[in-house]
């Protein structure tokens, strides 16, 4: 509504209209002028004010999503106030270093956020046709990432863990330690982190670690514990990655999102899909879960013509360490790669548990080179790989026959692997750059038979093995 002097102003409109309230929703009937994904007020019969947002218009009906929970609410005494407001987040470089709930508000106990501006959450995928692609190494000093799955910026990696497993730990780790190496310019790297339905420890857990590594002075904390509505988490991640466009493509940083657990979204949308009685997919999840998912993962990358970047690392804990599971699948499909977490070599007390061989990073190419990383990276890459599929192929083999039966050769495969994921594997809580990386694994591969090195070229093994010595070549 315009005023005379041309002020804009909110025309507040109350509906006293509820015909239907079951689990998070409410059905209000002759909602007239009201829009999808506006946010309403909520007034129950005792005037207590809940957040509330339109899921829904059929005709003059309205589906609300109630923020709070309808608990206490009656069909006679509760209203629905309406401003024609959208979701909307506050955006700008006073965000960093805050830790925010769910919706974007502070809970850190510091002063109020002086935004530069609001945006609505429910930001659009990149176009395609402004796209540019991915080619810019990030060093996240974890070696079974960097070294064999290289994160670029601007690409979309899950990590596919199992409940029990430290996922949490990883994901806190790569936000404290990624690096912007130097040949990227003097871009400031910004990391935001959204949390969605997480306990209370591990809220803590997340505040501790970015406090303790001083990373929080370059962070965005979201939070949204399992306490929380849990349609709240429905807007955490659209929350997060809106500050993270404002930073990347206005403000012109390399952004790293977080975003833990999307199994706890995924969750939440299922059970708000059973609360509006739709017809389930797979499992019990909605069929829209694909689209749903695609919105926000392809908020990830980078804009011609600008310089900022928006990349994303999303935890994803596969129920029953099922990999064909509806959530990984789904994600799979729409993300480039995946980090798979083992429960095999976590028992084993190796740290980061990642298991090399199911992982993957489609956009690695683009990320490593002479230019980049080092020219021996890819072929250290392949020679790895081979080497380490053999030894795990040599590890079934000794359960059948025995290592009795096992050539010298054999045996040097099988200790490869043993000695692969206790050295490059596992590194605990040490951070390594790549050039680290790339020098243990020469270490490994010097274990091999020489004549075995068939992926890397002979002139790399001359420059790289050992340095000042004679090595001694592999055959043609």
């Amino acid at each position: 509504m315009t005023t005379p002097n041309g002020k804009t102003t909110l025309l507040t409109v109350e509906h006293q209209t509820v015909s239907y309230i079951a689990g998070p929703l409410l059905i209000a009937e002759q909602m007239i002028g009201v829009g999808y994904d506006e946010l309403v007020e909520v007034v129950s019969p005792d005037e207590h004010v809940r957040r509330g947002r339109v899921l829904a218009i059929e005709g003059d009906r309205a589906v609300v999503q109630v923020l709070d929970g309808t608990s206490g609410l009656s069909l006679p005494g509760t209203r629905v106030r309406t401003r024609g407001e959208v979701a909307r987040v506050a955006v700008g470089d006073d965000l960093i270093g805050r830790i925010l709930d769910g919706s974007g508000a502070p809970i850190d106990g510091g002063p109020p956020l002086r935004a530069e501006g609001y945006r609505d959450v429910n930001g659009l995928p990149i176009n395609p046709v402004a796209r540019d692609h991915p080619s810019e190494f990030i060093e996240t000093g974890i070696s079974a990432i960097d070294g064999l799955n290289t994160l670029v910026r601007g690409q979309k990696l899950p990590i596919f863990s199992g409940f029990g497993l430290p996922a949490a730990e990883l994901a806190a780790k790569i936000a404290s330690d990624a690096a912007v190496p130097s040949a990227a310019g003097g871009d400031e790297f910004v990391v935001v982190f959204a949390a969605m339905g997480v306990t209370q420890r591990e809220a803590e857990f997340f505040r501790g670690t970015f406090a303790g590594s001083a990373a929080l002075e370059r962070t965005v904390l979201f939070l949204n514990t399992a306490e929380d509505p849990a349609v709240e988490r429905l807007l955490t991640p659209r929350a997060a990655l809106t500050v993270a466009e404002h930073l990347a493509f206005e403000r012109n940083r390399h952004v790293l999102v977080v975003l833990t657990d999307i199994t706890s979204y995924c969750e939440a949308l299922r059970e708000l899909s059973a609360a509006r009685e739709e017809i389930p997919g797979r499992r019990g999840y909605p069929g829209y879960m694909y689209t749903d998912l695609a919105s926000l993962f392809e908020r990830a990358g980078r804009i011609r013509g600008r310089s900022g970047s928006v990349t994303q690392l999303m935890i994803l804990s596969m129920p029953d360490d099922d990999i064909t599971h509806p959530i990984p699948d789904l994600t799979g499909y729409i993300t480039e790669g995946q980090i798979v977490l083992s429960r095999e070599l976590d028992r084993r007390g190796i740290v980061p548990p990642i298991d090399v061989l199911p992982s993957l990073s489609r956009l690695m190419n683009a990320g490593i080179g002479a230019d980049k990383t080092r020219e021996d990276h890819r072929a250290v890459a392949d020679q790895l790989y081979a080497a380490l599929a053999r030894g795990r192929d040599l590890r079934r083999l000794v359960s059948i026959v025995g290592e009795a039966a096992l050539s010298d050769t054999e045996r040097r495969y099988l200790a490869f692997a043993d000695s692969f994921e206790q050295k490059l594997v596992n590194q605990g809580g040490a951070r390594r750059t790549i050039e680290q990386t790339l020098d243990l694994a020469w270490t490994l591969l010097l274990d091999l038979p020489p004549a075995d090195l068939k992926r890397i070229d002979p002139a790399l093994v001359e420059r790289y093995a050992r340095p000042g010595g004679e090595v001694e070549q592999p055959a043609a």
